[in-house]
């Protein structure tokens, strides 16, 4: 998967969710661009919608908050350019097909949020336009996310696209309370999807999102305030501030570090020792030449680079050709 020339399988990508958190200021979402690329954040994120498409009317309370949280089409615009100069990559989530229509020009992928991951119109509008989709995963079993991916699945399908897929866990609760973060959904989805994994973070803090990492989460979402005291949206108070996100990006290349490959095989740190740990078949005791060896006439101790142990059967039974000191290692050369 590659979205927007990263390759989250090489490099965990970690995207700051400014999301809402801007409160409707085209000119603090600006500013809250370049704090998160001055934190290290390989992308922002927003949301794109027009509210009559999105809540209904209905809600009349609802619908004006969110009606006083829509950025214009122009603002968006900007914003892409505002991301583009800082070198973060600019994502937003659209929340109906009018505004997902409107992203295909300004974004390298589709974020599908996790109310929306039973939205088929919407998985289907875009899975139309060939770009990577990152779906989240949030009040859904896995036979509803494998739905979510069936619906794409059969538009690239249909037209011969494989853009890419990556699925998020993610629970829908603001905040997370610790004991239902469920990191563990993680490797459960990798190893029953075949896809990139990765994690959108509701919790508190930061300490879930940076363990993430360690779960095996190549993508990490994390809401972003620039102030966690800010009245108003439940989001501030779970967000990471410029400085948690600094924290946080740090945190995952060192988790990511650790992490290493999933492979088990030598490390180049330790052939340093590995002739000290190791361990090498000697005499016993006292060896005269011509006696034929027994078990009772061999050990094993360190160091290694003589016959290790597992070599016995070209040792066994046979007979010396010159006398071995007790703690001498066995030499194939020195036996008939």
């Amino acid at each position: 998967m590659n979205i927007g020339g990263m390759d989250p399988q090489a490099r965990v990508m970690i995207v700051a969710e400014i999301g809402n958190n801007h409160e409707g200021s085209a000119a603090k979402a600006e500013e809250m661009i370049g704090r998160a690329a001055e934190a290290g954040a390989d992308a922002v994120k927003l949301q794109t919608f027009r509210t009559e498409h999105y809540v209904s009317p209905s809600d009349p309370d609802r619908f004006a908050r969110l009606k006083a949280l829509e950025l214009s089409r122009q603002d968006f615009t900007r914003l892409k350019a505002v991301a583009d100069s800082k070198g973060i990559m600019f994502l937003s989530t659209p929340l109906d097909l009018d505004s997902a229509a409107f992203l295909n020009d300004l974004v390298p992928g589709f974020k599908i949020a996790s109310g929306d991951n039973t939205f088929y119109p919407l998985l289907e509008k875009v899975a139309g336009f060939n770009k990577p989709v990152i779906l989240s995963t949030g009040l859904a079993d896995l036979k509803t996310v494998r739905r979510a991916r069936q619906t794409l699945e059969t538009v690239w399908s249909e037209k011969g696209l494989d853009p890419g897929l990556a699925v998020l866990h993610c629970v829908c609760s603001y905040p997370v309370p610790p004991e239902q973060a469920n990191l563990a959904a993680i490797p459960f989805l990798k190893q029953r999807l075949g896809c990139v994994t990765g994690y959108s973070d509701h919790c508190l803090g930061i300490e879930a999102a940076a363990l993430s990492a360690a779960f095996g989460a190549r993508i990490i979402e994390k809401h972003f305030t620039l102030d966690k005291d800010t009245p108003g949206l439940r989001d501030h108070q779970l967000s990471a501030d410029p400085r948690d996100l600094a924290r946080l990006v740090e945190r995952v290349r060192e988790i990511e570090a650790l992490a290493g490959e999933p492979d088990k095989r030598p490390q180049p740190c330790e052939a340093a020792c590995a002739v000290a740990v190791r361990r090498s078949i000697v005499a016993a005791r006292d060896l005269a030449r011509g006696q034929t060896l027994g078990p009772a006439d061999i050990t094993w101790v360190r160091p290694g680079g003589g016959l290790p142990p597992g070599e016995e059967p070209r040792v066994l039974g046979r007979r010396l050709l010159r006398d071995v000191p007790r703690w001498t290692m066995i030499d194939l050369k020195n036996l008939a």
